[in-house]
């Protein structure tokens, strides 16, 4: 087997090669003035099973470029076997045709990961678990539950899912700890926009842990936090597994009255006081 790091999230592909005990490839991954992509594949790796770590974070269209490039680049070079270590899979929102004219882009990105030679995916947390069907190639899908349930039982909070959407995993984890359930009913008049309605539950007094696949603008989490606040919360922690964090969502978060703040290494984050990053490399380790 051989590793390579993508530019995403290099340090989450060393150590999972690491832990798996083979060293990383080397790799070189560069632009020409126009920003068009050039990768290069330094090492041999002809007959070997590659695997490429590449999470599809900001800038998304990049990140995913990059790996179906390492994947084609890997592929003509004679590998016997490409996959791909997708910690987050970009465009997983955009699953289903909401409006006609829209494309399903989540299906397009996955049909063009398998055009570039991928064989093999592994992904954690997908923003919903109906879109394992579109990956043309078989789909490990990884749940964050181990990583994040401990950590959850810990803090001894109702847990809250932020929306509908959210119910079946805050559904999980409630069940697991034997904790307390209540979900935020919001709408989303648009594309990064949700208004919270109110707090179908009992939290007054209770501390409560929002848990979400992911923050991007930080607005579900904070909408959340101020209706349960608002609801009589005594408290408000969040827990999510990709933080995507677009600029000014932590702030958002935090201005909400979000007391911390737990979440994986899935994509690169920066550390922060009040924001509890845990490791995810070994639970990529064990699917491979």
């Amino acid at each position: 087997m051989i590793l390579i790091p993508g530019d995403a999230h290099p340090e989450l592909g060393r150590e999972i090669a690491r832990l798996a005990g083979i060293a990383p490839a080397t790799v070189s991954i560069s632009s020409f003035a126009d920003g068009e992509t050039r990768v290069r594949i330094e090492d041999d790796v002809r007959g070997a099973d590659v695997v490429i770590v590449q999470p599809m974070s900001a800038p998304a269209n990049d990140r995913l470029m990059t790996l179906a490039l390492l994947a084609e680049a890997a592929r003509v070079a004679g590998a016997q076997r490409v996959s791909a270590v997708i910690p987050y899979f970009a465009y997983a929102r955009q699953d289903v045709r909401k409006h006609p004219g829209e494309p399903r882009s989540a299906q397009l990105a996955a049909r063009i990961l398998a055009t570039a030679g991928i064989e093999r995916a592994i992904a954690l947390e997908l923003h919903s678990p109906a879109l394992e069907s579109a990956f043309p190639m078989p789909l490990v899908h990884l749940q964050a539950d181990e990583l994040l349930l401990p950590i959850a039982r810990e803090r001894r909070c109702a847990i809250v899912s932020p929306d509908a959407g959210g119910l079946k995993r805050a559904q999980r984890y409630a069940a697991a700890l034997g904790a307390p359930l209540a979900v935020v009913v919001k709408s989303r008049p648009g594309p990064d926009v949700a208004t919270a309605l109110q707090v179908l539950g009992e939290v007054r007094g209770q501390s409560c842990l929002i848990v979400d696949d992911m923050a991007s603008t930080g607005r579900t989490i904070a909408g959340a936090a101020q209706a349960l606040l608002a609801a009589g919360a005594r408290e408000v922690h969040a827990m999510f597994v990709h933080a995507v964090m677009a600029p000014g969502a932590l702030e958002r978060i935090r201005g909400a009255g979000v007391r911390s703040i737990v979440t994986t290494d899935s994509v690169r984050v920066v550390a922060e006081p009040g924001v509890e990053v845990v490791p995810s490399a070994a639970l990529f380790v064990r699917a491979l």
